[in-house]
């Protein structure tokens, strides 16, 4: 996916204009080693999907979260919970533009051993601060999650949009989990582990991102995760590059590497260009490699763009992300399809252990797939992870019309907006969840698969709206955000 929730709603009077998807968006931040989204605390992992511009009690793009739980047979398939602002013991109240859910990032954030949920509501208008953004920690316990408290906003007068993307890791190495928040300017706001219920933290600084300041822009995605295996969380930031304030077009990646004072711009490293990010162990060699989807077709402002788009993997060492590089698009031998202008290959990404083999395997959302007669149908690709990194052998293609796969490709459902790998079934296999918020209208949808343990398995559970307790008036994009 790409940059924020606002982002994507910027464009979206050219994207209905011109029959394509949205092509803006924030993708899932993977929770660091030991942060996992079990929220009940049974040994299977959660998922969060959002739905940022779901109708509330009669208020329009309020915004809701709802959680698959993890059990045996997959997630969703024995529990499935909403939660809004409305939502008892949650703080504030669904408003209109709340955009609740437009981020998540789940961390034990108490330290009780169940995993919390950090939910960013970026439209949240806080007195006479129109957008100023919130944050919300719901907290787990044995029966889910219940409740909440609201993480403060330091700086509120400077900027707004606070909450827009929200990230986890342990960035000092103490053993707590951290939460990293961004809003509408370069800098990140980092909270120190110790959360509690009465609204304190372990303490807090700030990191001014080594990208381009423009006023009124934002952070577009932050990604944690521990490049150099150091026990200490990694921060990867997104955002524009340029000479100046006129010239702000190109996109750049920076690796902040973790410290025993927290994340820090010192030794920081630029990455290649692309905004969805995800960070995971390819090679089995024990350090964090690091993937960026670059969907944008040549001919943008971006630099290392391909037809279709593309996807860079970034190999960790002891030092950071300067091993080798590997790129992969629709052209790569193995890969299925082909380059094609618009297919937003790329457009999301995740990582995770399909097989249990050591090596985490890569799935990539192409959305903007076109499938015989159906534009921006959409197709995921499944590329497994070796000893020399990716294989050319064994990828899997999912979309719609394949046998087990619930609903059919139609055009603009943007199969692959959205993809997330984690354990949900407790086997130690990543499982899959897919994202089309632009399902029936942008009413949304999510298809949960399985691991089989040795591939995903495309018998897949669909869920929808009527299951997840939604209203269907407007836009909701339910599976907008997946994390857990």
């Amino acid at each position: 996916m790409h940059k924020n929730l606002r982002t994507a709603l910027a464009t979206a009077t050219a994207a209905a204009l011109t029959g394509g998807l949205l092509v803006a968006m924030a993708g899932p931040a993977a929770a660091a080693p030991g942060l996992d989204g079990d929220f009940n605390g049974d040994g299977y992992r959660d998922v969060a999907v959002t739905a940022p511009l779901a109708n509330v009690s009669g208020k329009a793009n309020a915004g809701a979260v709802t959680i698959l739980y993890g059990s045996p047979k997959g997630a969703g398939a024995a529990k499935i919970q909403t939660l809004s602002q409305n939502s008892a013991g949650v703080p504030g109240t669904a408003e209109k533009d709340d955009q609740f859910g437009a981020h998540t990032a789940p961390g034990d954030f108490n330290g009780d051993g169940y995993a919390d949920l950090a939910v960013g509501a970026p439209g949240e208008d806080a007195g006479t601060d129109t957008n100023g953004g919130t944050v919300v920690i719901l907290w787990g316990g044995s029966g889910g999650l219940s409740g909440g408290t609201t993480v403060p906003d330091p700086t509120r007068s400077v900027h707004d949009w606070f909450g827009q993307v929200v990230a986890a890791g342990d960035y000092d190495g103490d053993g707590r989990a951290d939460l990293a928040i961004a809003s509408d300017i370069n800098k990140v706001d980092i909270y120190r582990g110790g959360f509690t219920k009465s609204g304190s933290t372990g303490g807090r600084y700030t990191v001014t991102a080594p990208i381009l300041k423009v006023k009124g822009t934002d952070i577009f995605n932050l990604t944690p995760g521990d490049i150099d295996a150091d026990g200490r969380t990694d921060l990867v930031v997104d955002g524009y590059e340029g000479d100046s304030d006129g010239d702000y077009s190109y996109n750049a990646n920076y690796w902040l590497p973790g410290s025993s004072s927290g994340a820090t711009t010192s030794g920081a490293q630029k990455l290649p260009a692309g905004v969805i990010s995800d960070i995971g162990d390819v090679d089995g060699d024990g350090y964090g490699d690091i993937v960026i989807g670059n969907s944008w077709d040549p001919g943008t402002d971006t630099p290392g763009t391909a037809k279709g788009g593309s996807v860079e993997i970034i190999y960790g060492t002891s030092y950071g992300p300067e091993g080798a590089a590997e790129t992969v698009s629709q052209n790569t031998a193995g890969v299925p399809g082909s380059n094609e202008t618009g297919d937003n290959f790329g457009y999301e990404v995740s990582l995770g252990d399909i097989n249990g083999d050591g090596h985490d395997d890569l799935v990539i959302g192409a959305p903007g797939e076109d499938l015989g007669e159906f534009k921006d149908a959409g197709m995921v690709s499944v590329i497994y992870g070796w000893n020399g990194g990716l294989s050319e052998t064994g990828t899997q293609s999912l979309h719609q019309d394949i046998p087990g796969v619930p609903g059919g490709n139609e055009t603009g459902d943007g199969f692959g907006g959205e993809v997330l790998l984690s354990d949900v079934t407790g086997d130690g296999k990543a499982d899959l969840t897919v994202g089309l918020p632009w399902e029936n209208e942008a009413n949304g949808y999510a298809v949960a698969f399985n691991s089989d343990g040795s591939k995903i398995d495309t018998t897949g559970r669909g869920i929808g709206l009527t299951q997840a307790g939604l209203s269907s008036a407007g836009n909701p994009m339910f599976g907008f955000h997946i994390n857990g």
